[in-house]
């Protein structure tokens, strides 16, 4: 019988409740490997010395959890460099953010060699592999290269912005193109899959018949949407129950009877917070009637300390929310409530459920579950609203949301007066619209979606019966990937 091998930057081994814990990408990838047998695989988390590197298995509810150290320069070079500072603004439309340098790409495709390395140890030859994220965008390549002829699947959790602008990064044509070494790439959006399959007929000149199936070494990769979703049903329990936790008590019983926005975020430049809490003082000015009756609560955990970026990014914000506070807040009420920390998924949606509106305004973002977790933890009888960034993925089935242009800090503004305001039936037909569109699309089913379709990509070949092999070009991500585990910073 086949295993599933998932691969991704970092694992998460399960503890007792630690879903209630987990972020989106955990959650996803439990429950998929709670249907399947197989493996996980990813970095441990731990930074070592040169030399003191190990690779420890762990065997939980049958699951092989399989975990790898870097060392201090794998890490600043692949983790910090490349992946953080080069991938991750690209990736969200910010070439302005993006800090090359031909180490960190070294760093980076050396890491993704000895991951390769390492997973070649525990494949057989009929093991399905699942990969996730930006993270590991040659990995494929990197096992093609050690002769592994297995169905490989890769799910980018981010968004894929146009051709133009992946072009941006120097050597894209050494880097992008490795995609195609997969038979099976997964995008949260059509506009993202759309713009990978532009970027392969434009700059790669792969062959296809219709843009969504391509013709790659005589193997055919195919690419697909698959937006992740949430557990609706369990989800929908936390939150009825977290709504009486002595948690969810506390927080409401300091809002005076106020009416109460959330907004939960990583701390990151892409999720547009600053002006988002520009946006309530806008909302506070242009509708004074609103002051002292509403408390913006923004949870935002510190990410990614180590970066300049996110360092200025947190004293921005941090700022930002006093000098609103300082210019609007009176003795008893303090308009925001900035908060740097950690909360369970559990606690969350019971503030979520008592939230009168959700404020996801992203700038940039592959899905943002935070938008379908506080649909999903409504009450239906008396449901909250969604003020949605129309770039966010979440937008495509947050059908009852209200769509704003988070560039546009008035319009955000007139949207929360409109959900603070939203009659009763109006927020219920909104509600039940959007609930329709999750529970169709559930985190439960995300997997098997992605994994039925990886094992049949190979028919797809019949597209290409009569198109000679000769015309294929040959793509200068051809080339080997480089291979030393340290010290080498060369491109190959």
């Amino acid at each position: 019988m086949a295993r599933l091998i998932v691969v991704s930057n970092r694992v998460s081994i399960p503890a007792r409740g630690d879903d209630r814990r987990a972020g989106g990408l955990e959650v996803a990838l439990r429950e998929v490997l709670r249907k399947h047998a197989g493996a996980w695989f990813g970095w441990s988390g731990h930074v070592v010395s040169a030399g003191e590197t190990t690779t420890t298995q762990l065997e939980v509810d049958g699951r092989s959890y399989i975990t790898t150290d870097l060392t201090e320069e794998d890490f600043e070079e692949y983790y910090n460099g490349f992946a953080n500072r080069v991938l991750w603004p690209i990736l969200h439309y910010r070439m302005d953010l993006a800090e090359y340098s031909r180490r960190d790409l070294t760093g980076f495709l050396r890491v993704n060699d000895y991951f390769a390395q390492e997973i070649h140890k525990i494949i057989e030859p009929d093991d399905l592999v699942w990969v996730h994220d930006y993270h590991l965008i040659p990995l494929a390549k990197a096992l093609r290269e050690r002769g592994h002829a297995n169905r490989i699947g890769f799910f980018l959790h981010t968004p894929l912005p146009p051709a133009e602008i992946l072009t941006a990064l120097p050597r894209h044509e050494r880097f992008f193109p490795a995609l195609a070494h997969y038979d099976l790439i997964g995008f949260q959006t059509e506009t993202d899959c759309s713009n990978f399959a532009r970027y392969l007929a434009t700059e790669c000149k792969l062959p296809s018949r219709d843009l969504r199936t391509f013709l790659f070494n005589g193997r055919s990769l195919q690419l697909s949407v698959f937006p992740v979703g949430v557990n609706t049903e369990e989800f929908g329990q936390w939150a009825e129950r977290g709504q009486r936790s002595a948690f969810a008590r506390r927080v409401s019983g300091s809002l005076s009877g106020r009416e109460m926005i959330i907004g939960v975020d990583r701390l990151d430049y892409s999720k547009g917070i600053v002006s988002r809490m520009e946006a309530f003082e806008r909302l506070l000015i242009a509708s004074p009637e609103w002051r002292n009756r509403v408390t913006y609560l923004q949870i935002t955990p510190r990410s990614r300390s180590r970066i300049r970026e996110y360092i200025e990014m947190d004293q921005l914000v941090s700022a930002t929310a006093g000098r609103i506070n300082g210019r609007h807040g009176e003795a008893d009420w303090t308009p925001i409530r900035y908060v740097n920390r950690t909360y369970a998924r559990s606690a969350l949606a019971g503030l979520y459920r008592r939230a009168r509106a959700g404020l996801v305004t992203p700038l940039r973002d592959g899905m943002n579950l935070v938008a379908k977790e506080y649909i999903v933890a409504q009450n239906p009888d008396d449901p909250g609203v969604l003020v949605l960034s129309r770039f966010a993925g979440a937008a495509a089935e947050c059908e009852g949301a209200i769509l704003v242009n988070p560039y546009d800090i008035d319009a955000v503004a007139e949207a929360l007066a409109f959900a603070l305001t939203m009659p009763l039936e109006e927020r219920k037909k909104r509600h039940a619209a959007s609930m329709r569109r999750l529970r169709s699309n559930d985190i439960r089913d995300w997997g098997d979606r992605f994994l039925e379709a990886l094992a049949v990509a190979d028919q797809e070949m019949s597209l290409f019966a009569n198109l000679p092999q000769s015309s294929l070009p040959r793509m200068a991500s051809d080339r080997p990937i480089a291979t030393a585990r340290a010290g080498s910073h060369s491109l190959t």
